[in-house]
């Protein structure tokens, strides 16, 4: 202290105890602070960014991300580039040349299915053209180039003709040729054979035939004898062949889909998510019939918001019972709320849907009340009543506990006091009370709402074709139609929905005022 007054008094800075200046004395004490808290929060910040940062931000990104075509199909994609879809006419030769060489590679790593699933999803039937054609591709009748290449001279029989020429300043004169050799070198590799040990595959004459044919000019005694026998061969049409395997290939819709799903980055699922649809003049509307997305989503808000003023009109007055009851009723009282806490969820949700069918056990009481004819039995299941009854029931306790934990910090006495200055018990309990236990609404709310918005299993099982929710969708695109990327729009969708709505609540009611207790 002495050390900090004299170099105060001598006008220098102010130091600690060590020496040290005292402003950077305390700001390393301060990181060293710093330092701990973040090392012990650490475990709960790792924990959070990979079950939850990491899994959204995946599902952002497959909602947009379309490399499939691209990668299993590049030859075609940089061809098809050029094609106008609007000339409802077939690709040239280039692209059938580039497709062929695409296809084959595809067949062999057994991609072409993955792509064939990827483009089904946007035209009903392509997965099965590109699983024959996958079959067929192999036995094409171009082996004919084969056969009239060697028979000019035997050298083309061997890979090291290609690598010598195709390796060499001659590749720029070949293109096609050259990046289907570079293709199947690096096949090979993969593979872990010697390219100069294997046959040359039959596609590599076709391209070697296709570039000589429009090559100006090419340098070399074997390309010029080539060039010059081209015009003479025996040729064969690749349409013809892809036609053979199947005759969708001669539909221009297949084309532009191909072309219109061909970049990396796209927002066909987003489109499909809001009915609508991506064509080459832009995203349009789907037809009527097949609209669904729009009304799931109406659907899901609608009855989230139903199983949340029910809950709502349920829980308060179990808990005010609850927060106002002796201690010794009120902890009986809690034990029956937490019960269905430790019964499985589809043995609740299995019981409604025995209780709740035309034979079950409701039915049946109204019809012994007299209530309910027997041939006129109420349909409460496989609709939407059936899933607004099952999962207010399942959802109760997350209303009741935030409500509770709300009253029982509103002291009674407030209550009397309001009596003794001449308030009615109506007036006392809405003037007084309910004001009061409004934080505890807006929690249970939340709660309720947010876990509602995504449930799936109970809406499955009692929800039927009305009473299903968007997240049941979601769940048949993920573990069915194996459509990640639409499941990842609906998704995002939903999250984006649920914080507009949050956003609203904040706007409307102020988050500040929800509390826990």
């Amino acid at each position: 202290m002495a050390d900090a007054s004299v170099s105060e008094a001598k006008g220098g800075p102010m130091l600690a105890a060590d020496g040290t200046p005292l402003k950077k004395s305390l700001s390393r004490a301060l990181r060293r602070q710093k330092m701990r808290a973040l090392a012990l929060i650490a475990p709960l910040l790792v924990f959070v960014l990979l079950t939850f940062v990491l899994p959204i931000g995946d599902m952002l990104l497959r909602s947009i991300k379309n490399d499939i075509v691209a990668e299993t199909l590049p030859a075609t994609v940089v061809e098809l580039a050029d094609w106008d879809p609007e000339a409802e006419a077939l690709p040239g030769d280039d692209v059938w040349m580039a497709f062929y060489v695409d296809m084959w590679f595809a067949s062999e790593r057994k991609e072409h299915t993955r792509l064939g699933t990827r483009l089904n999803y946007e035209q009903t039937g392509v997965s099965s053209l590109f699983r024959k054609t996958g079959r067929r591709v192999d036995r094409f009748d171009t082996d004919v180039y084969a056969d009239q290449f060697v028979a000019l001279d035997a050298a083309w029989e061997n890979p090291a003709t290609f690598a010598s020429l195709l390796d060499s300043d001659a590749a720029d004169a070949l293109p096609v040729t050259a990046d289907a050799w570079a293709r199947w070198k690096d096949f090979n590799e993969e593979e872990g054979d010697k390219v100069l040990e294997e046959d040359v595959p039959d596609f590599l004459y076709t391209a070697l035939y296709h570039d000589l044919s429009k090559a100006p000019q090419v340098s070399g005694p074997a390309l010029s004898a080539a060039a010059a026998a081209v015009p003479g061969f025996e040729t064969v049409s690749l349409p013809e062949q892809f036609e053979d395997a199947d005759e969708d290939w001669m539909d221009p819709e297949v084309w532009k889909t191909i072309q219109l799903y061909s970049p990396r980055v796209t927002s066909g699922y987003f489109a499909n998510a809001a009915d609508m649809q991506l064509t080459p003049e832009g995203i349009q509307q789907r037809p009527e019939n097949e609209q669904i997305y729009g009304t799931l989503f109406k659907r899901t808000l609608f009855m989230s918001l139903m199983i949340t003023g029910s809950c709502i009109l349920l829980a308060y007055p179990v808990a005010w019972l609850l927060a106002n009851l002796p201690m010794r009723v009120a902890n009986l009282l809690m034990i029956l709320v937490l019960l269905p806490f430790w019964t499985s969820l589809l043995v609740r949700t299995s019981a409604w849907k025995v209780m709740l069918q035309q034979q079950g056990v409701i039915n049946d009481v109204l019809v012994w009340l007299g209530l309910v004819a027997d041939d006129a039995r109420l349909t409460m299941i496989n609709n939407q009543f059936g899933t607004i009854v099952a999962m207010t029931h399942i959802l109760l306790p997350f209303m009741i506990l935030p409500m509770y934990s709300v009253m029982q910090t509103i002291p009674p006495t407030y209550l009397r006091a309001a009596k003794s200055l001449g308030a009615t018990n109506w007036t006392a309990f809405w003037r007084v009370y309910f004001p009061q236990s409004v934080p505890g609404i807006g929690a249970g709310s939340i709660l309720v709402f947010i876990l509602a918005i995504g449930y799936y299993i109970t809406p499955e099982i009692v929800g039927g074709n009305t009473g299903t929710f968007i997240s049941n969708r979601i769940a048949y695109h993920i573990s069915s139609s194996l459509n990640w990327g639409l499941a990842a729009a609906l998704g995002t969708i939903l999250l984006v929905v649920v914080l507009v709505l949050y956003w609203a609540y904040d706007k409307i009611v102020g988050i500040d005022n929800v509390k826990l207790g």
